[in-house]
Formats: C-alpha cells, structure tokens, sequence
C-alpha cells in the first residue's frame, strides 16, 4: 500500500506545471533590450503616418522578496513623419534629454507571482516617464494558472481591468514555454478612460459592441525558459490595435498600431544600487492621467511666462482681427484659452487693468475667460459682476458660455452657488435665470461622474421651490422646476410631486404652466430612474381631472423612459374609453410616430407601439386638425449608424382653435449614442383677446347682469376663470434648459418703460429713429469656442491615444451707416406718416463669419504631439456698399453701389488631413505630411477609360448645347481645369459666369486630392485636401464702370423711367413727342412688338399643324393604318421661330415608332369596346399607355355601372367649362393624339398673344444697369403690367437688355381664363422664342369627384434644366414607394407632367401624378384641413358668381373652419359636430349657447311655443338690446327690447359693439361679430348659430362647448356629464316663476322609492343631478324615461332630500332610470292673489 501511495504523489508532482512566473533573483541584474514605437494613420501603402519611437536598455534587480528596482538606461526618443515603411525616424535630442532626466534614477516597484503592485517613482518625476514606465511594467503582467493552458479572466493592466484570454504551449523537453494572451479592449470593468466635454452625449448600454465606432484589443506574446529556481523571460512582444470609424464604415477606418519588444540581452552577478532620494507611490499599473495642465488639440505652446504670453496673444490676436486675417484669429483665440487654463487669478486681474477700457480688447478677453472654463477664470468672472464692472448685456452673453464651459468640480460648484446669492444677479430677472438653468447644469454634468450626488448641491434648487411655493410667486416656481429639470437627480422627485395634483392636493390650485413643469422636470431624471418616473407620469397620464396638455406632457415623459410592452398596451387600452379626444389623438399618433421608427435603442419600443396601435380604433386616426398630433420625421442609417429625427407635438387647447403648445426638437443619433441637438417650445393663452376689438366694456351692460342673475338658477354653473394673454417659450440646447421668458402685457410694459421711460409706443418708435438718424458706426466682433470634445485612452506604450474635436467660430461685421429722414416725426405722429417720409441712406457694411473645427487622432502631451490632424474651414465674406434714396410718396427707390474692383472670396469651404509631428524643443517648426504623395500627371495612356456617351450627356458644361442668345454682357461662360494624377486622386475644375455689363463675374471653384481612390468611404474621401469657393472677380471692359444703379419706379411714374432709359441714346428725337404715342413707344423700347409678331406666326403655323393632325385622326378611326404626330412632339418642333431644334431628328424617329403602338393599340381598343353595350362609348387601351389629354370619350351609360373595374389611374380629368349635366363621361386611356387633336395645351390657353400696354400703363418698372463713363449704359429693364377684372385677370411681365445690339428677353404671362382655369407661361431667349415652359390650374371631375389639375409642359428648356430635372427625377420613384404610393411604368406625355387631385370627401382626396415615364397615384389620402366639395354652406352668403372658384375654395375653407350649432324640428348638431334627437318641453326657454367666460357677452335661448310644436321663437341678449325672434300669423316678427321693429328694414345698433339684424332669404340673420357671434339665422323652423374663431372653449349650452371634446359633449351646468341627450337638454332649461311664467318645470333633486341593496345592506339613494318635474301644484301629462346617477347611504342614515343641498358633490354609486316630466297639467297653484 505505501508504494502505491508513492507512485501516485509521484505521478501527482511530475503532472505539476512548472512554475511560470518570471523570477527575478536577489543580487542579480537582468538587463533587457526594449524598444516600443506607435504609428497613427489610415491602412494603406503609400500613405503618410505619423508616430513616435522609443528605445532603451533596462536592468531589472530584485530587492526583496516583492521589491524590484528598474534602472532604464539610454533612452532615446525618435519622431516619424512620412511615408511608412519608406521614410526614418528622425531623433529628438532634447525630448530625449528631457525624458532621460526624469529616468536617471531608479524606480522601484511591487512584483509577486506574476502581478505589478504598486509603481515608486521620484518625486519630481513627471507623469508622462511614470506612464512609461507603466507601459514597460505592463509587459510583466501574467496571471498563471497551473492547472489550465487556456482560459480567460479579467486581468488588471495599465488599459484597467480587461477580459484576458491565455493560452499556454509548455516545451518541457527544452524547458521553454510560449503564453499568449489577448485582450478586449472594449470588454473592460474599469477602464482608463478620460472624457471631456461628453456629458449630453447618452450612450445605450444595451447595443451590442459590434456596432462601436472604435474598436481595439491587445496580443502579448512572451517567450520563457526555465531553470533551477524558477522561470526567466527571455523575450516577450506586445501588440496594440485600436481602430476608429468615424462613419461607421467596416473599409472606412483610421488605425492606431503600438508594438512593444523586450528581449533578455544579459544577466549580471551584480545588483542595482537603491536610490538616494525617497520615492513616491505613484499607484498601480493602471494609467494616470495627467493633472497638470492638458494640452488642447492645438499646436503646442511652449509656456514661459504665461501673462506675458496672453498679452502678446492677445495684441496680435486684435491686430489679426483688424487686417481681416480670420483664419489666424480664430487660432491665436485657441491659444488665448489654453493659456487662461493656467494663469492664475491675481495674474487675470492685471491683465483685466490693462485691458478692460480698451473695447477691442476687452471682447476677446471675455470670451476666451468664458472659454476656458477653468476655477480661477470662473472666479475672475463672478466678482467682476459683483463688482458691476460688466454692463447688463455682457453679463448675459458671458453666464450661459461660462456655465457651459466650466469644468464641474467642488470649487468651480462652490463658485456657482455664490452666483445664486449674488445681489446683483438677484436684481436682474435675466440673469437670475441664467445663472439658476446654468447651476442645474453643472450639478448635472458633476453629479454624472460620481455615483450618489450630494444632497448639499440640490438643496438651493430645492430652497428656491420652497420660497417660491410659499410666496405663491408662479415664476419663481416655474424657475425652480426648470432648474430642477436641468439638475435631473432622483433625490428631487418629492419635490417635483408637491406641484403634480395627482399627488398634492395643494398643488391644485397652481397654474397650469406650473404642471406642466412639474411633469417636463422629471425628463432626465428619467435616464437615470426610469422605473420611478415611469410610475409617475403613468398616474398623471391617467388622471382625468388634469388638463389635457399637463397629460399629453406626461405622455411624452413616459415615452421617454422606454416602456415596455405592458405598459404601452395599458396606454393603448385607456384610450379606448379616454374621454378626451386631445389626448387620446395625441397619444395615437405619438404611437404611430414611434412605430416607423428604426432607431436601434428604440427598437423594443417600437414593436410594442406597432401592437398598440392595432388595439386601437381606428377613428383615431381619422381625426382632424383640431386634434393633438405628434409629427415624426427622421431617418437612420444601419450602415453607418447614424441618424436624426425631427419631432413636433402640436398640443391643442379647448379654448383655441390652433396648438396653444408646440414643443419641436431635433435630436440625432451616431455611434450607439444619442444627442438632444436642440429643442424649442413655445405655449400661449388668452392670445386671441389681442385680435379681437378691446376697452369693450360688456360687465356694464344688462346682459351681463343678467347671465349673472342665470347663473345662479342653473345649478351647479360657473363662469370660467379669467385667462391672462401671455406667451412664453424656452430654449434647450444639448438637452439643457439655457433660457425661458414669459411674455405678458405687464412684461411688455415694462420693457418698454425701462427703455424709454414710457410705456407708450410713440416715444419707443420716435426714439429708435432718433438713434437711426445719428448714425451706426463702429466695429462688432463675437468669438466663442464652438465646441471640445476629447476621448483618452491609454496605450500599452504608456502614451495617451487621443481623439479630439474642437472647434472656434468668429463673427465680424464693420458699419457705416448713415440715415437721413425728412420731414421729421412729430411727437404725437401716426403710424402712416412713416410711409410719407423720404429716407437717403448711405450703408458700408462688412460681415464676415469664419469657423474653424480641428479633429486629431494620435497623441497629445504637453512635450509631444503626433498623429493626424483634420482641419476644416467655413468662411463667409461680403461687402456691401450702397447709396440708397427712397421716396414714398412718389413711390420710388433708388440704390447705388461701386461695381466690382478687386476680387472678393463671398464664401469657402477648405478641408486638409496631414500627418503631424511636434515637440518642445521646436515649437516653431512642425513636421507635416500630406496623406497623399505628390504625383505628376500623367500621360494620356494614364488616362481611365471613359464612355464615349459622357461626350453626349447635357453635364457637361462646354459640351452643352446653350445657344448664344445672350449678348455680350450676359454671356455664359465656364472656365474648367481637370488635373487627374494616378488613379484619379486629385480634381480641379471651376466654373464661370461673366456679367460683363456689370463688370463683374462669378466664379465657383472645385478642388480636391483624396485617396478615395484607394477605397470608396466617406473617411477617405475627407483624407486629403479639399477646396469649395464662391469668388466675385472683375471683368476687364471696354469702358470703365463707374458705378451700379438699380432703381424701381411704381405707380404712373413707371413708364417715365422706361422711357428715360430707353431714349437716353436717342438724341434726335423730339422731346415734345416723347409722350405723344406712349404705348407704342414703350412696345418700341422694350423690342415687345418683335415678340408677340413671332408669336403670332407660330400660333398659325400651330394651327395648320393641328388641322393636319385632325385629318390624320380620322383618317385612324377609319381604318388603322394611319401614324398620327405626337402632340408634345409638335408642339416642340413648332415653338422656335425658326422651326430648327438639336435632335429633331433623333425625335422624328421616336414619334414614328410611338405612332405604331398606339395604332396598334387603337385596334385592339376598337375591337374591345365594339363587344360593349353598343348605348355607351368606352375608351380604353390595352397597351399600357396612358396619356393625358383633354379629350373625352362620352356615352349614355351611366357612371356607376363602369366606375368599380376601372383603376384610378385610367380616368380622365373633366374640365368644368366641358361638363354636361345630362350626360356622364367615362374617360380611360386615350392616346395623346386624341387629346391634341382638338385642343392647343397649355400654350393655347393664353390663346390671343395680347400685349397689355396696349390699353394699360405699366404697374412697376425696375431697371438695373451699368453707368459707364462717357458711354451708352447696360443692364437690364423690367416692366410689369397687370389687368384686374372681375371676371378676368392678367399680368405681364417683360425682362429686357438695354444694350441696343441684344435681343435677349423674358416674357412672363399669367391669367385667370375664367372662373376655373388660371394658365401661366414663361418664355425666354431671342425675342422670347428659344425656351419656353407654361403650366395650367383647372377645376372640374374626376371619377365624378370634383378635383383640382395642374399641368405642366415643357416644350423645349436649356440643357442644364433638364440635367438637373433627370438627377431629381431619380428620386421620385423611391420617394413615392416610401410614402406608400403607387406607381406605374407608363408612356406618358415627353414633355408633360400632369397633377390631379380628386376630393372624395372632406378630409380626403385621390391622387394622381402622370410624369413622362411614370404614373403615382394613390386613393384616401388624408387632407390636414377639411374642404367642403361644395364652396359655401347654407348659412353663409355664397360668394358672387363674378368670383372664380379658386377664391371660393379658400373662403369655404375659412367658413368650415367655424363652428355652427344648428337646431331643426327635433335634431340638434353642436358646435363639435355632435348630432342627437331632443323635444324640447312646450313654453320652457332652454339655453341653447351663451358666453360662459368671465365677459359674459351674449345668451341665446330657444322655446317651443304652444300652439305648433314645428315652430321655435328665441331669444337673444347682446349687451343693452333683447331680440326677440318668433313666428306670428305665419310671418317671422322682431322684437328689440320688447318693441315691435320691421322685419325688412336692416337694424344696427349705435352701441361700442356693433350689431346688424336683416333680412336674408326667408327668415332674419344677426350678425355680432365683436361680440363673438358671427352670424345667427333664423327662420321659424330652423336655427343657425355661427361663432367666431376666439370663441372656442368659451360657450356652453345645448351647442356644446367647441372645444372638440366630442366624447365629453353632454355637460350639464354642473360640468357633470349627463348619461343620456335627454337629461343633457333638460339640463339647461331655464327655471320661472310657475306663477308668472308659462313653464311649469323645474328640476329637483329625486330618491329611488324602492329599497335596493348596496353592499349587502338595505339602503336609500339620492340622485347627484337634479330630474326634471312638474312645479307644486301641477301633474305630469307626458314623461320620459332618462338614466341618473345615484349615491346611496345606508337606510338608516338621516341624509334627506330636505337636508341634503349639495348632493351633486357626492359619488355616484348606481345608475338608474327614471321618469323625467316634459308635460304638466295645472289645477291648483299655490299662487299668491
């Protein structure tokens, strides 16, 4: 037995893995050879890198049993910058000498099993050898595990703590051994990374990491050898791949590469000494960043002495600003912040002394302090403002950039909580809340890099809620709330629920602004709480009692917390019974909005939207535009994975007719990451009291006692309350709140007393112009550091691998302006007078914008930079200079301006990438590569081959056909340039337009050298150099200009310019004659008689074409060997002048060949329709083709037997002047030959080429011309000339040169051909005759649905034209799939589109679009207002035949946009367009609409009267006058204030508002639009009431309230909401005197007689809603069953009718019906004698 137990210890110990740890012997030194480089750029050969190398020789002794020194010996730093592998490093001798300094003695650190403890430098050491050091240590770093050859672990190392794979190949027979290990660089626990200004930039946790832009692992190799006492590493290699894609793309990447190598050169028998000095713990192997200063991503600053530094900066800073030389401001503002980053407070002060009072200075100052973000400079800033030393607008510009930019720590945060007390930003509500919104923001930027953020800093956000509560001060709540919001911490949610009703019955009482918030603040809170906030905004999107938007605000709270699909089906299945239609639509269409959506994170969402809204009805969709809506538009790319997405909720009031709150946002997507860019909300209320008629004053009026004495018998009634005009809106930029304002009359008031001292208008005006007059001079500059992103990791190299944004913008404007006007204002002026006045105004302004963006990736410390470097350039520069004189009495401006002089750069785009190295030691000097080696071009054979079609194709500018049309001063020029180097890398080309008659020309230059050419990605598209710019150059002539003059001449005057300018060239003629034939003068000058004699040969030349083409038509019905012309193709042949077009013959072929098919397609249609019902005509075709014509086939059949087979696209569109009422016409696909056959097109609209100066004078001449200097001037001329009539109207407009030689011109004509057609054309080119397009808009049928078409030609236009309607016509079939349209491959019309829109009912039209090649079209199409099919509705006037249809259609828009409550016999349809039966008790007046806001206005109410229950009488009360409106006798009788007035006599009242009764067909009208009603009509059995837009909201009655709450249309008084439209109309019936009035009913409270059983217990129940009963004393002849709502007590409660008075507060318990009495018969009244 013992030797079995032997031989299996045995076997046990010789399975044991040796030990593989490296070991280090005591009183040994190892000497090791190590060298490490990193190389930064794009994978490829041939591209330019950048990188650094180190190389040096280590000694490794071990101390003790876990102490180990580390001696590096002989560093020495190298640079690349080149051509990899082509180019040398180049050494560094002084960064070498810098970093051998701090590596001259030893550092010690903790080594055991593997593993690096802590790292003990020197002192004095910096950080950047201490992370060298690291970088060498972390090649040490191995976890063994001895019973294990491949596993995986997290493993700490200098990146932190990253999952690590080993594998373990063991050579026991040569006693070495191979561990490989790898890392996930973006699997890591803790990882060593550093942000900067990412704090709004979300990332989603649940993507996957396939989807990450950056990507890097890291593979270790280490080579072992065993001994007697352990394991040697004799080599180990290391090698670090980081990857970044910008746009996502997998070809589309930057690399980073970092390799390391340490090999074992010697071991000696000797140890390194310890150090003398005593060293530091320095922490583990993980990577420290630097906490000295960070070096921006700019060129490096050597910095001395850095207040001697900023001074200079800043001088040459100015100086630059001063010469125009943006580029280097914008740069030296760069190095102005990273300077401020470091100077301290008493050194900013000094500077502040000496340059505060110089203006220039002191701009860039301010914002590079604000820049820089820094505790000093954030400091400087607060006691500046304590110390009023900066005026009110620079504290504003200054707090929102400093807030943004401040770096959020403890001391900037101890700072900015002195901000909030300070007393001069408590006295200035603007910087009150700014500072407030800013200290939210950086609590919320702190609070998001530590776990549990203080109580301490929230407590002056949650202090000023307190206050404010307490005070009752609205806004201060509402800043508090805001603030709350930007802060967005859990811990602040109790105090958000006290100003939410839901959960504080105190905060009922808070406005409603107040809730709404409440709610907004809970929107980041939500990111990092959304269970809890989910929770929340549930309830309050539940509650009904709130109002509507405080709950659509909660909607899209909760949709913002990413519910899952529970919840969204919880939402879904409250709708169905949500009483309010706003709310319900709001929801519906938010859900519809996130259901499209393709946003990865949005995904889960998504689908669990796309179910909800299938257990939904679809009604709501159906809802108009008095609905909330959300408005989704965005889009995302999977192969990037980038996106943006645009939303609007639109949030309709009940008491407006409009959204009364639109919030719009924009937020984008990159990366997995989310951004809120920018979002703007603006909400109103009361607005419509500022367009109404105002100091009305209605509570003085019997009318408003009145409804005040009625107000008391209708139980339960109360007026609403008072709404103030006020208008408020917020900003948010990054998702942080930056600024709200509320604006009501006091602010408005108050604003304008603390400018002028008054707070009326006239001084506000007079003052501004006073100022104009003086004069505005001087120079404006704004700079603001855009933006600065940086994301820092570390490499195994122990340098930082940093990718960095940031960017400076710089505007500039320089003014010179000098106002004169005469005569000057009095002091009680009219605002008319203005328009009287005569100003001379001389202008030089100069603005200019430059921003400047750097991108870098590679490394950047404050010794040494490398790596690619991207910038970018957008520069925008112009001048104006100009003498303007502007008479407006006479009508006439007049603007002078110098002509070109010196080439000018209006606009820039420049992009550059280079490889950059630079280091301390040469500041000045950097090393920069292009990515792209210089090449020369190549020879032809060089060349890519090219189609020979690209010689054909209209892109090309010189190739293209323009005909040259134009004289000398307007030519078309184009000036190219291609430069090809190999394989395509570089482009050049510009473009060229010469005005040479104005001296100048515009040029667009293109430049670009890339290397897409080696892959097509966007990010090597960007890598190299590119060049977009706009330049105005001088053009050289014959004659100097000196000057621009554009003047415009209206009015009668108009002529008389035309003819100064024509006749200036024309000495000889009389002056005494200038005037004596002035139309035939004018057509002289204006070359206008050329036009219309050309275009009156070829309308008969058209016409002898046209009789060919009807021949040959018939000649085709006879027998079908015919080949008709194409319509559009003779059209266009016969349009030029002289009948010549390129191509002609090329479309004569096509032509030819259109004609067989549609022969041949006309036989088979003719056999076709010859098998039909031989009573009706069909025309259709087999073929496909469909063309649009006007001609149509007419028969006797009807309509509705052939309308079901046909498809929407093969109807025809019937004109309203063809329509005939006893015949139907069914039109389908009919070739185009047909259509022409009988009509001209659009061109023959405007049939008779009529010149209206012939019989009118000119309207407005405009003439832009050239004075040259002893010469004749050039330009250009416009006349307009315009024809109104009733019936018919027309205007012409002619553009014409001035230069004698030309006979360019272009001729503009539009008219209105009758009440349905309105035709338009534009002509151009030689006498108006080389180019031509012409559209037509008519009314008429379609599929026997009144439509509108819009048809479009375009005989014959310049090639550029067509190029660029080829490239957009490309995107219309993919446009029309993604809108869900259908389309059809089709032969239509060539040079045709035609648009028919079809209304099929109010809110919905068909559709059809015909292109030449395509055919769209769709059915239902939801209309975003309702249009009635027939203008006018019987209560309005139908506008007078004289008007055409077009004006119809937009007054019948307008009129059905108003509400109308109708009431006939027994039908009553609200003013929500509620219909419902109710018979009105005989001799009871009912309210049928009043007034129920605070004005009380006016009260209509109506009764049956006995003797005929079809007639009605009502009454109505506006402000002093009663009305009373019955039948009697037959005849409709008036009444006013009880006397007797004629009917057929129009009565006006003579009070503030007015009022006007007439008559109007056969019963009486009453129009009272001030007081809100815009028409009531009256005929004895029908009633209309029409009220005005303001209205809404504010009546109440048997109409309803307008507020489109249709499911909520049955309030009663109470605002209870009756069961039934009987107990709804009772409801309102006025309560009399049953003594003294004929109404015999009132309402009394009832008990159900019967016991019932309630909870298992006998009890009585009381109705909460008073029935109606017949009055003491009378029996009911005539009930009427209704449903009442009961609350029920136990039997034994002592709860009585008599003692129960407010039982219409109490629950409902049970629904019951009763009887209601509508008839009493009375015998004994107790009625006093």
């Amino acid at each position: 037995m013992r030797g079995l137990i032997l031989a299996l210890v045995l076997a046990l110990v010789g399975g044991q893995k040796q030990d593989l740890e490296p070991v280090f012997h005591t009183g040994k030194t190892y000497l090791y050879g190590y060298e490490s480089f990193i190389l930064h750029g794009l994978p490829g050969r041939g591209l330019a890198m950048a990188g650094v190398r180190l190389t040096c020789k280590l000694e490794i002794s071990r101390v003790s049993r876990s102490d180990h020194l580390l001696q590096i010996r002989s560093p020495k730093l190298e640079e690349f910058n080149g051509f990899w592998p082509t180019d040398p490093f180049s050494p560094s001798p002084r960064l070498t000498d810098t970093i051998a300094a701090c590596f001259s003695q030893a550092f010690r650190f903790e080594y055991t099993e593997g593993r690096v403890g802590s790292i003990f430098a020197p002192e004095d050491c910096p950080i950047l050898c201490t992370n060298l050091v690291r970088g060498i240590l972390n090649m040490m770093q191995m976890t063994i595990k001895k019973s294990q050859n491949v596993y995986e672990l997290q493993e700490a190392g200098i990146e932190g703590i990253c999952q690590t794979r080993y594998v373990i190949q063991d050579d026991s027979k040569n006693n070495r051994a191979t561990i490989s290990k790898s890392k996930d660089l973006m699997d890591c626990q803790e990882k060593a990374v550093k942000n900067m200004g990412m704090a709004y930039i979300r990332p989603c946790p649940t993507c996957p990491l396939k989807a990450r832009n950056i990507k890097g692992t890291v593979m270790f190799t280490y080579k072992m050898k065993y001994d007697d006492s352990g394991a040697l590493m004799t080599s180990a290699t290391s090698k670090q791949v980081y990857q970044i894609s910008p746009f996502n793309e997998p070809n589309g990447a930057a690399v980073t590469e970092a390799r390391q190598e340490l090999s074992l050169v010697d071991i000696k028998r000797t140890s390194i000494s310890a150090p003398k000095t005593q060293l530091q713990n320095q922490g583990s192997l993980r990577y420290h960043f630097a906490g000295e200063l960070v070096q921006m991503p700019i060129p490096l600053i050597r910095i001395k002495n850095p207040d001697l530094q900023l001074t200079e900066t800043l001088r040459q800073l100015v100086q630059n600003n001063q010469e125009g030389a943006t580029k280097e401001a914008s740069a030296k503002f760069l190095q102005m912040v990273q300077l401020f980053r470091i100077v301290t407070l008493g050194q900013i002060e000094s500077l502040w002394v000496q340059f505060a009072h110089e203006l220039p200075y002191r701009h860039w100052f301010l914002s590079a302090i604000c820049a820089a973000g820094a505790t000093d400079t954030f400091r400087f800033l607060k006691q500046k403002i304590h110390d009023e030393k900066l005026n009110i607008w620079e504290a504003a510009a200054t707090l929102p950039l400093a807030f943004h930019f401040v770096t959020p720590n403890k001391q900037t945060l101890e700072v900015a909580s002195t901000f909030l007390t300070c007393p001069q930003i408590q006295k200035a509500s603007m910087h009150r809340i700014i500072v407030y919104l800013g200290y939210g923001s950086m609590v919320n930027k702190y609070c998001a890099q530590i776990s549990l953020c203080p109580n301490e800093l929230l407590q002056p956000l949650h202090d000023l809620a307190t206050e404010a509560t307490s005070k009752g001060d609205a806004k201060g709540m509402a800043l508090a709330l805001k603030a709350i919001g930007n802060a967005g911490e859990p811990a602040s949610i109790k105090r958000i629920l006290k100003f939410l009703p839901t959960f504080s019955l105190a905060a009922a009482s808070l406005p409603n602004r107040i809730h709404v918030d409440a709610v907004l603040a809970l929107r980041k809170i939500a990111r990092k709480d959304p269970a809890k906030v989910r929770e929340i905004s549930l309830q309050v999107f539940m509650d009904n009692t709130l109002a509507p938007n405080v709950r659509m605000v909660a909607c899209v709270v909760l949709f913002e917390t990413k519910p899952a699909l529970p919840t969204v089906t919880a939402m879904a299945s409250s709708l169905l019974t949500e009483p309010s239609l706003q709310v319900a639509s709001f929801t519906y269409s938010h859900m519809k909005a996130l259901a499209v959506g393709r946003i990865p994170q949005l995904y889960n969402l998504s689908a669990a939207c796309n179910i909800a809204i299938k257990l939904l009805s679809p009604r709501l969709d159906r809802l108009s535009y008095r609905y909330s809506k959300v408005i989704h538009v965005g889009d995302y790319s999977s192969e990037y994975q980038a996106g943006a997405i645009w939303r609007v909720y639109l949030m309709n009031s009940p008491s407006t007719m409009f959204p009364s709150d639109i919030i719009t946002k924009v937020r984008g997507y990159y990366a997995n990451t989310a951004t809120d860019i920018i979002e703007v909300a603006l909400r109103s209320q009361g607005l419509t009291k500022l367009i109404r008629k105002q100091n009305i004053p209605f509570a003085e009026y019997d009318t408003y006692k009145t409804l005040k004495e009625l107000g008391k018998t209708l139980l339960g009634w109360k007026e609403l309350p008072p709404e103030d005009a006020l208008m408020s809106a917020y900003v948010k930029v990054l998702g942080q709140e930056i600024a709200f304002t509320d604006i009501d009359k006091d602010a408005i008031q108050q604003t304008m007393t603390s400018l002028t001292g008054s707070s009326n208008w006239q001084p506000v005006v007079k003052k501004v112009v006073e100022e104009v007059q003086r004069g505005i001079s001087g120079q404006w500059t704004l700079p603001a550091m855009v933006a600065e992103l940086r994301h820092i990791v570390p490499t195994v190299v122990g340098v930082p691998l940093e990718l960095s944004l940031c960017g400076a913008a710089l505007a500039q404007a320089a003014a010179d302006v000098d106002i004169q006007m005469s005569p000057p204002l009095p002091d009680n002026f009219r605002p008319s007078q203005l328009l009287e006045t005569n100003m001379d105004i001389h202008a030089d302004i100069k603005p200019k914008a430059h921003f400047h963006m750097i991108a870098m990736m590679g490394i950047n410390t404050q010794y040494f930079q490398s790596g690619l470097e991207f910038h970018a350039e957008l520069s925008a520069n112009t001048t104006m200079k100009f003498d303007a004189r502007i008479n407006m009495k006479e009508k006439n401006l007049k603007i002078e301006m110098p002509p070109c002089h010196q080439e000018v750069e209006l606009a820039a785009v420049r992009s550059e990438v280079y490889a950059i190295s630079r280091n301390m030691e040469k500041v000045d000097s950097e090393k920069k590569s292009q990515l792209l080696p210089n090449g020369e071009v190549p020879s032809i054979s060089d060349q890519p081959f090219q189609p020979s079609e690209r010689s054909s194709r209209p892109g090309s500018w010189k190739q293209s056909n323009i005909p040259s049309v134009i004289s000398k001063g307007y030519q078309h020029g184009s000036e190219e340039a291609h430069h090809h180097s190999v394989g395509g890398r570089s482009y050049a080309r510009i473009f060229c337009r010469k005005f040479e008659s104005l001296g100048c020309s515009a040029c667009l230059s293109l430049k670009s050298q890339s290397s897409a050419f080696l892959r097509k990605t966007f990010l090597h598209k960007l890598a190299g150099e590119l060049e977009a710019k706009i330049v105005l150059k001088p053009v050289h002539t014959d004659a100097d200009i000196d000057k621009i003059q554009l003047e415009i001449q209206a009015g009668s005057k108009a002529a008389s310019k035309i003819m100064e300018v024509g006749s200036s060239g024309s000495k000889e003629e009389d002056e005494t004659s200038l005037y004596k034939d002035i139309q035939a003068k004018l057509k002289k000058i204006l070359g206008i008689e050329n036009v219309f004699k050309v275009a009156n040969k070829t309308r008969r030349r058209t016409k002898r074409i046209h009789r060919e083409e009807k021949t040959a038509v018939t000649d085709l019905r006879a027998a079908h060997s015919a080949t008709p012309f194409s319509s559009s193709s003779s059209s266009s042949t016969a349009s030029s002048a002289d009948g010549k077009e390129p191509g002609n013959e090329h479309k004569k072929d096509e032509i030819h060949e259109s004609g067989k098919k549609r022969g041949s397609s006309r036989s088979s249609s003719g056999r076709r329709s010859s098998s039909s019902s031989a009573s009706s005509k069909i025309c259709s075709s087999s073929s496909g083709e469909d063309h649009s014509g006007d001609r149509h086939c007419r028969g006797n059949s009807e309509y509705s037997n052939q309308q079901a087979n046909l498809p929407i696209y093969r109807f025809w569109f019937k004109p309203a002047e063809e329509q005939d009422p006893g015949r139907q016409a069914l039109n389908s696909s009919i070739s185009s030959s047909y259509s022409s056959a009988s009509d001209e097109g659009i061109s023959g609209a405007i049939s008779q080429p009529k010149f209206l100066g012939d019989s009118k004078p000119p309207v407005l001449a405009a003439v832009l011309h050239a004075i040259h200097r002893n010469e004749q001037p050039t330009g250009l001329q416009l006349v307009l000339y315009t024809d109104t009539q009733p019936t018919r109207s027309r205007i012409q407009m002619f553009v014409s040169s001035i230069t004698g030689s030309s006979r360019w011109k272009l001729c503009a004509d539009a008219s209105v051909i009758n009440s349905h057609k309105v035709s338009g054309s534009v002509k151009w080119g030689k006498d108006c005759q080389d180019y031509q397009t012409a559209t037509q808009i008519a009314t008429g049928q379609f599929a026997a649905y009144p439509a509108v078409q819009v048809k479009l030609e375009w005989p014959k236009v310049p090639s550029t034209v067509r190029t660029t309607a080829k490239w957009f016509y490309s995107f219309i079939p993919g446009a029309a799939y993604v809108l869900g349209y259908s389309q059809r491959q089709q032969h239509n019309p060539s040079h045709q589109a035609t648009l028919v829109m079809a209304l099929t009912s109010p809110r919905t039209c068909d559709m059809v679009l015909k292109l030449p090649e395509l055919t769209i079209y769709d059915r239902a199409i939801r209309l975003p207002l309702p249009f009635p099919s027939s203008p006018g509705t019987p209560i309005s006037t139908l506008p007078s035949p004289d008007r055409n249809v077009f004006s119809q259609a937009i007054l019948s828009v307008i009129e059905n946009l108003k509400a109308r409550c109708s009431v006939f016999q027994n039908t009553v349809t609200t003013f929500n367009g509620v219909e419902f039966n109710y018979s009105m008790p005989t001799n009871c007046y009912h309210v049928l609409v009043q007034d129920c806001s605070p004005e009380l206005k006016f009260l209509v109410m109506m009764k049956r009267p006995d003797e005929s229950a079809d007639l009605t009488a009502i009454n109505v009360k506006l402000a002093s006058h009663e009305v009373d409106m019955y039948v009697s006798n037959g005849l409709i009788q008036l009444k006013i204030n009880g006397v007797q007035a004629p009917t057929d006599v129009p009565y006006t009242s003579n009070s503030d508002a007015s009022m006007l009764i007439s008559r109007e067909k056969e019963g009486l009208s009453l129009k009272a639009p001030d007081y809100g009603i815009d028409k009531l009509y009256y005929d004895g059995h029908r009633l209309e009431i029409q009220v005005a837009f303001w209205m809404a909201g504010k009546t109440c009655g048997i109409c309803g309230k307008y507020d489109a709450e249709k499911e909520r249309e049955y309030q009663m008084p109470s605002g209870y909401l009756a069961k039934d439209a009987v107990s709804f109309g009772q409801s309102w019936i006025i309560s009399e005197d049953p003594c003294a009035g004929a109404c015999k009913l009132q309402r009394k409270f009832v008990k159900i007689e019967k016991p019932v059983a309630f909870e298992k217990a006998a009890a009585k129940c009381f109705s909460v809603e008073p029935v109606l009963h017949c009055v003491e004393g009378c029996s009911a002849t005539r009930t009427v069953p209704v449903s009442v709502g009961f609350h029920c007590v136990p039997a034994d409660s002592t709860l009585s009718l008599e003692g129960q008075i407010r039982l219409d507060q109490k629950s409902e318990d049970v629904v019951s019906t009763v009887s209601a009495h509508t008839a009493c018969s009375c015998h004994q009244q107790p009625c006093p004698a």
